[in-house]
């Protein structure tokens, strides 16, 4: 039996409708289709996270610890397998595929400690605004730079061909950028969400063909296992990719754990991790086009304010105080 927790249910019927639902209801029959196909036994409670469900299992031809992840093929997920896969071959730091069924999207990959994600070392978050303790900081601090060398190994690599890129989603979102700042209900953030778009078309003609993460935040990075020969590394997961610029990869650092205080340094550490420290402007541009990314999806919900995190790394970004 597959219990299918309940946040996994609500996320999928919320965001994918139909294909959702049709999703949750194939997903025990997946899951037993691919634990008997690829000879796998269950080895611990199911997982989820917004998309998927994983299931630790050991493969019993060889008694390799392994994850059976199960997720909804969409533009999002599809290139997952390729950018694992070059990012393997490459030696980059990213968890390692032991199997991949194109037609349901189902992988079967490398077992990472999932007991020790990288947002343990930062101790957790602050507060919008707020103080922290000295110790907390230096915790957080520590994070960074680990996720900054990972970004920056990860980075090196450049995107294979058929994956999407940030030049598609740069038309889209300025094409949509006059509608959302019209609905916003703030006059600042208005003119906020506006100086945002400015800075993106300013770096439009040049999006990049670099290999992204797009989602590398703290949880998304793992402690690798000494069994997988892998002891004290820190292992990226869970890449929704594209092929595009570095510096659209920093919001998520930016804004997980987030603290209004550490956002310039953040920035800072991760654009030098990256050895953009001498073009910062343009990592700035594009980490305000995350945020110009994320006010047109959330207007396009209904939204007429900015989420107050992003909406504060735009103002830090932007010197606006």
């Amino acid at each position: 039996m597959i219990d299918i927790p309940d946040e996994l249910i609500a996320t999928q019927y919320a965001y994918n409708g139909a294909a959702g639902r049709a999703f949750v209801a194939a997903l025990p029959g997946l899951a037993g289709r691919f634990l008997e196909e690829w000879g796998l036994r269950r080895d611990g409670a199911a997982m989820y996270g917004m998309c998927a469900l994983v299931l630790p299992v050991v493969r019993e031809a060889d008694g390799v610890p392994a994850a059976l992840k199960l997720q909804l093929v969409d533009e999002e997920t599809v290139g997952e397998p390729v950018a694992l896969r070059a990012w393997g071959a490459a030696g980059a730091g990213a968890v390692g595929v032991l199997g991949h069924d194109p037609g349901t999207g189902a992988l079967l990959l490398e077992r990472l400690d999932e007991g020790r994600p990288l947002s343990g070392v930062a101790g957790g978050g602050g507060v919008p605004g707020g103080s922290r303790l000295v110790g907390e900081v230096a915790d957080a601090r520590r994070a960074v730079t680990v996720l900054g060398e990972v970004l920056a190994r990860l980075a090196a690599v450049p995107a294979p061909e058929g994956l999407r890129t940030l030049g598609d989603a740069v038309e889209r979102m300025l094409a949509a950028a006059p509608e959302a700042v019209g609905r916003l209900a703030d006059e600042e953030e208005r003119r906020l969400l506006a100086d945002c778009a400015a800075a993106v078309r300013e770096v439009a003609g040049e999006p990049g063909d670099r290999l992204l993460h797009w989602d590398l935040h703290y949880d998304n990075i793992l402690a690798g296992r000494a069994d997988a020969g892998r002891a004290g590394e820190w292992v990226a997961l869970d890449p929704q990719p594209l092929a595009g610029d570095p510096g659209f990869e920093l919001f998520p650092a930016l804004d997980n754990l987030f603290d209004a205080g550490e956002v310039v340094w953040r920035f800072d550490a991760l654009t030098e991790a990256l050895g953009m420290e001498r073009d910062r402007g343009r990592a700035r541009a594009w980490t305000l086009g995350r945020v110009l990314q994320n006010a047109v999806w959330a207007v396009g919900d209904g939204e007429r304010e900015l989420a107050p995190d992003h909406a504060e790394i735009a103002r830090r970004l932007l010197g606006v105080r």
